[in-house]
Parts: structure tokens; sequence; C-alpha cells
């Protein structure tokens, strides 16, 4: 199912057969440090996880990450999306791509227009974002499409950035 379209990107929900894509994507070192070990190690765990991540985020929250494609070839880049977390107020934005697409404009492209369907379509009316300490690259992207960083909030055993914008 298609969420959005960009003039270069597709987003749309990530399904069963993306399962290769979200192994690779969940275990590159920068996912690991600046995310999270999501301890898929597996195809099979891979669908599982788009299962009980992805799928059930859709239905109970009418939102969730997507899969960034390329709109001329259809080639996955990444994730990008939005997210309803028990320990935040409002949902948050988030993304994440492979390595081999950074620096593209791919993650802003798909997050400003992530940001305006959060607004537009959803009617959000206030967005927030965290980041690692060191992740010194999202939080210029979350700045770029007009997220500013707010406090340092701990969650779990780690303390984080929490940006925000009012849309």
């Amino acid at each position: 199912m298609i969420i959005l379209e960009t003039p270069r990107l597709i987003l749309r929900h990530v399904v069963d057969t993306d399962a290769a894509f979200v192994l690779d994507l969940l275990n590159q070192p920068s996912f690991i440090k600046y995310i999270a070990d999501r301890g898929v190690r597996t195809l099979d765990q891979a669908r599982d996880y788009i299962a009980t991540r992805f799928t059930k985020s859709y239905e109970d929250h009418g939102l969730g990450l997507y899969m960034v494609e390329l709109k001329e070839d259809g080639t996955p880049v990444g994730l990008s999306g939005l997210v309803n977390r028990d320990t935040l107020p409002n949902p948050d934005i988030g993304f994440a791509f492979l390595p081999q697409f950074w620096s593209k404009g791919y993650a802003f492209e798909s997050a400003e227009a992530v940001r305006n369907y959060a607004r537009d379509t959803l009617g959000i009316k206030r967005l927030l974002a965290i980041t690692s300490q060191d992740n010194e690259s999202s939080g210029r992207l979350l700045e770029k499409i007009g997220l500013r960083f707010d406090e340092l909030i701990v969650q779990g055993d780690e303390e984080l950035k929490l940006f925000s914008i009012d849309l």
C-alpha cells in the first residue's frame, strides 16, 4: 500500500517480501550503533519482525515506518515514517537508510514528506523525534525539517536527545 510519493521516492507499507531488506538494514553497523540491535539474524526473524512491529503498528495506530523505494526502479533504500511509543506523549518521526544511499537527499526528502503527512493527513499537532546523543547527522536532518532539540530524556538505560515541532 503506497502512503506517500515524492519527486524521487515512494513510501509504502513494509510487507513480508521485504524481509531480506529488513534483515540487511537492521544488521548494518550504523543501525546497531545509532538505533539498536534488534537481534534479527535470519529471514524468518525478519518476517516476524515485520509482522510484530510494522504491520502491527499500521493496524493498531494507522501509522508506522514505511519502506522507502526509488521511484525510478523500485530499489529499496531505507525506512522512514512515524512511531507511536508508549514512552512518548506524541508520535515520533524516524528514519534509517542503507549506507550506500546516504548523502543523496533521500532521508531529507522522505522525512519532510512524512512531517507533512503527519500534519496534513493525520492531523498530528506535535511531532517528536529521538536520537542517540552522538548521532549528529540525524539531528541535523531533523533540524532541517523544522524540529528543534528540547532536552535529554532517559529511555530504558540510554539518555537520548528529544526533538519536537508544533505542526
